[in-house]
């Protein structure tokens, strides 16, 4: 069978292929500590769960609901902006989708032409080139470093900026590294772009897991607040816990909800049923204060890995401010970040992500922990990390 060009040039995705490792010494008999995967422990809240069993003992038929989301949905998802960034939304303007990836999908079909350069910060969330690339687009990859917060600014945007140029994609808060762009130099960054007819595809699936802004005291605030013609992916799999749930949404402007629309009706017809009605559960007050209570555990995770991390001798350029990640230097070690990763599995049953999974600059010399999973966990890791510092 004649594989795709396409097929056979894209990387494996690292983070997952350290699970399954690490599945495998499991099987073994091994208890490894995962600290690879972006995955909350906790799972849905409560009140979705309980949805979730109701609807599917109703005997309701679950048919396919349109394209673009059930309605509900999307006005509660429009709701959810006014509440927690005060952005007024038109419904229409969201798609529900089968995922953040399949948002990402679908925006990368509707915006990108083949030879399209599209600059994405590096290190960044492997997917999203991937999904570019696969449309043909000119990847052009941003160096950045602990100076920018490992972000794109404004200076670098405008060094790398060239006559093809039709689009960029920031992830702020970002994985690998969990800081954020400045609001002040993103609205710069959005502005540039604006005025040079680019498109702006705007990574916030953790934004809702992000500190109070620093400068202004408030909430970290969507780039919807100032720029009305981004395109904003989000999930519900972070801040709502729900990862094996697919469920995701992009706002995009009026004139490119139709071109999503014919697009989600023939990739995959629209997002799962019972994941959508079950979803509605999450705008609820009660829903919304267990997700905030789970945010304050993450701050509590946080602080207790950068401390160990601090005390093993294993330096965090840049402290995040969001998401559940920590991006290690690992260069004083000797060791480049691959087998740093490969030997904290085998010998202290530790999965890391090394940052070859990110994108070229600095990746040799970076890792990745996801915070993640629970304290007692975390505590479990960290000593065993310690333990195998001292044999490095």
């Amino acid at each position: 069978m004649k594989i795709s060009q396409r097929a056979q040039a894209i990387a494996p995705f690292l983070a997952m292929e350290f699970g399954k490792r690490a599945a495998a010494l499991e099987a073994a008999g091994h208890r490894v500590i995962r600290l690879n995967l972006g995955e909350p422990d906790f799972g849905a809240p409560p009140a979705v769960r309980a949805e979730l069993q109701r609807v599917a003992g109703s005997h309701t038929p679950l048919p396919y609901t349109g394209a673009l989301g059930l309605p509900a949905l999307r006005e509660a998802i429009a709701g959810f902006y006014q509440q927690a960034h005060g952005v007024n939304i038109s419904p229409e303007r969201v798609v529900v989708t089968a995922g953040a990836s399949a948002a990402l999908l679908l925006l990368t079909a509707a915006l990108v032409d083949p030879g399209d350069e599209v600059l994405v910060g590096d290190p960044s969330y492997p997917c999203n080139r991937q999904f570019l690339n696969g449309f043909g687009a000119d990847v052009r990859l941003v160096p950045t470093d602990a100076a920018s917060r490992f972000q794109l600014d404004l200076a670098a945007v405008q060094r790398h900026w060239s006559e093809s140029t039709r689009g960029l994609m920031i992830a702020t808060p970002s994985n690998p590294t969990g800081t954020s762009v400045p609001t002040a130099e993103l609205v710069a960054i959005c502005d540039w772009a604006r005025q040079h007819g680019a498109w702006r595809i705007v990574d916030e699936i953790y934004l809702n897991l992000s500190d109070v802004d620093a400068a202004s005291g408030q909430a970290a605030q969507t780039a919807l607040a100032f720029d009305a013609g981004a395109c904003v992916i989000n999930s519900f799999s972070k801040y709502f816990g729900m990862t094996g749930w697919r469920l995701g949404w992009a706002v995009v402007p009026d004139e490119l909800a139709p071109a999503m629309e014919r697009l989600a009706q023939n990739y995959y017809i629209c997002a799962p049923t019972p994941a959508q009605m079950a979803a509605l559960a999450c705008f609820t007050p009660e829903s919304i204060a267990v997700c905030e209570a789970r945010k304050q555990e993450f701050a509590e995770r946080r602080a207790l890995v950068l401390q160990g991390l601090e005390q093993i001798g294993l330096p965090v350029p840049v402290p995040p401010d969001g998401a559940f990640y920590v991006y290690i230097d690992v260069s004083g070690t000797g060791l480049d970040a691959m087998q740093f990763c490969e030997r904290a599995l085998q010998e202290a049953h530790v999965a890391l992500t090394p940052g070859h999974d990110f994108g070229v600059s600095g990746a040799s010399r970076h890792v990745r922990l996801s915070y993640a999973a629970s304290q007692a966990d975390l505590h479990e890791g960290l000593h065993r990390l310690k333990r195998f510092m001292a044999t490095v």
